[in-house]
């Protein structure tokens, strides 16, 4: 049994909130770098480079890339043999999210009461998964989600009849809808298969992947080729302004399904993509 204490825990979590906001990952980088070698719009060049240099600064600067610094979703991967000391674990994830968004000087938008609207003043709660696994690992993914693409998501149950070519249009049409409203150059996550929920739990893990890698089944890695390829005929471009690289990627996590049910999730990330794992 390997103990872990929870100050441990929340001291990394602090950290990662920080640094997921003000320093993008090499993947996003490199996939902007590449969609300026393929954008022939001018403003969308420009865009491009805008994008670039903000994320550069924002590195050197310790600064967020975006003021929606977003809802704290964190996936935890505990092993049944870690024995958490010194608290409880949830309470110390969301002690973790309280200091990284205090101490980094992150905008708060948590509010208690979707209704109400009051504001809890410390992007507390989380958005907190937890994976019970064997062995004794513990690891740590965090992914702060602004309200601008998480808004733009959807989620709709099919018919089985539909088939792949209803779960293509679908995702096509959610992004089209979308527009300029999630900032493009996007990344979508699809989830396809599983419960009402279970959908769209699938397509926000799909932006754990490493940005760009391909689904292992080479059923679903076409099919991702194939929804890159026509999101980005769209036209939709860099911020909206026309172009031809309105999305990154395309990320597809598949899971079993009801005989009667064919769910299909798209959750759209902006270009920052912000993610960072950390395995204590």
């Amino acid at each position: 049994m390997r103990e872990l204490k929870t100050e441990t825990i929340i001291s990394a979590v602090k950290k990662m909130c920080i640094e997921a906001n003000c320093v993008i990952g090499e993947g996003v980088t490199a996939a902007l770098e590449k969609a300026l070698t393929t954008e022939e719009s001018p403003q969308g060049k420009e865009i491009l480079q805008q994008i670039l240099e903000n994320n550069r600064l924002a590195k050197k600067n310790m600064q967020p890339t975006c003021q929606d610094t977003g809802t704290a979703v964190i996936f935890i991967t505990l092993g049944q043999e870690v024995h958490i000391t010194g608290g409880d674990l949830i309470e110390a994830i969301n002690e973790g999210v309280r200091q990284g968004y205090t101490e980094g000087y992150l905008r708060k938008s948590i509010v208690a009461d979707p209704i109400k609207r009051k504001n809890t003043g410390d992007n507390t709660p989380a958005t907190i998964y937890l994976d019970l696994v064997a062995g004794d690992k513990f690891q740590l993914q965090i992914l702060p989600k602004g309200g601008g693409s998480e808004n733009m998501s959807a989620l709709k149950m099919l018919k089985p009849s539909e088939g792949i070519e209803g779960a293509k249009k679908f995702v096509i049409e959610t992004v089209k809808k979308a527009g300029a409203n999630p900032c493009p150059p996007i990344v979508v996550g699809v989830g396809i298969g599983g419960t009402f929920e279970g959908a769209a739990l699938l397509s926000k893990k799909a932006h754990l992947r490493k940005l760009g890698a391909r689904n292992p089944d080479p059923f679903y890695a076409k099919l991702e080729e194939e929804l890159l390829e026509e999101i980005n005929k769209l036209g939709i471009g860099p911020q909206g302004l026309g172009g031809r690289v309105t999305a990154l990627a395309v990320h597809i996590n598949q899971g079993p399904a009801h005989i009667t049910a064919l769910p299909v999730a798209v959750n759209i990330n902006c270009h920052a993509d912000r993610y960072k794992v950390v395995v204590l």
